[in-house]
């Protein structure tokens, strides 16, 4: 039986606005406020988990993969601290739509279109993204599973998701998509939102320990998103292989 961890419905969403990565009043103006956050989380914990003495380019030395990479908006700013990135992704539009960003940024990235069960790399990484990903694809288990064949031992892990509670129901779907028209109807489906406590048994499962969880929120007097105590909606985890 072939394994496969993408769910087409979903990649056909991302299809349809995927000309819009790069547009920071577009479809993905939400990711575009959301990033400078996620780009500090991931930034500082990976400072501080490899002792990295900070400088210009704080992640040099660091390699890092970024699966469901979308249009490069996490790869690029990571490649600029000094990261070295592979990027990877189910959606070809997207792959070429990274790949055409790409050529402007003076970077050096690579992109591959493919999904993790399909994706074959002789080294392995320090670190792996799998950030607002997991509440896309058709199985997470198998998903996890073929995610952490690709990182070191000791190496970390980080995932961000959806909580699946009324509250992300009210805010992240009918709050966010249907009221502010934040993001397209359809982008999220609640059912496949992930407790944070059905996270870490499957990432347990994988030689994956938790070592930090902490919820995202938007706060609208400042128009910024920051890191929280509340994982009721947004949250973001990381993990150590072990």
């Amino acid at each position: 039986m072939s394994i496969n961890t993408i769910n087409k419905e979903e990649i056909e969403k991302f299809n349809k606005i995927a000309e819009e990565w790069w547009n920071p009043n577009g479809k993905f103006k939400p990711l575009h406020k959301f990033n400078p956050i996620r780009i500090e989380y991931i930034k500082n914990n990976i400072v501080k988990d490899f002792d990295i003495s900070s400088n210009h380019k704080p992640l040099k030395g660091i390699n890092i993969l970024d699966i469901g990479c979308g249009g490069g908006l996490l790869s690029e700013p990571l490649a600029r601290l000094g990261a070295s990135v592979v990027g990877i992704d189910a959606s070809k539009k997207n792959i070429d739509i990274a790949k055409h960003h790409l050529k402007k940024s003076n970077l050096s990235i690579e992109y591959h279109n493919v999904s993790p069960e399909n994706f074959s790399y002789k080294k392995k990484f320090d670190v792996i993204l799998n950030m607002e990903i997991v509440e896309h694809v058709e199985d997470i288990h198998e998903f996890i599973y073929q995610s952490v064949k690709f990182l070191k031992d000791d190496g970390i892990m980080f995932i961000a998701t959806l909580n699946q509670t009324l509250k992300s129901y009210v805010f992240a779907i009918i709050g966010a998509e249907y009221v502010l028209r934040w993001l397209p109807i359809g982008t999220h489906d609640w059912n496949k939102f992930v407790k944070p406590e059905k996270l870490e048994n499957i990432c347990k499962r994988n030689s994956l320990i938790l070592k930090k969880i902490d919820g995202v929120k938007f706060n609208p007097l400042s128009n910024k998103w920051k890191i929280s105590n509340d994982t009721s909606i947004n949250y973001i985890t990381k993990y150590k292989k072990s």
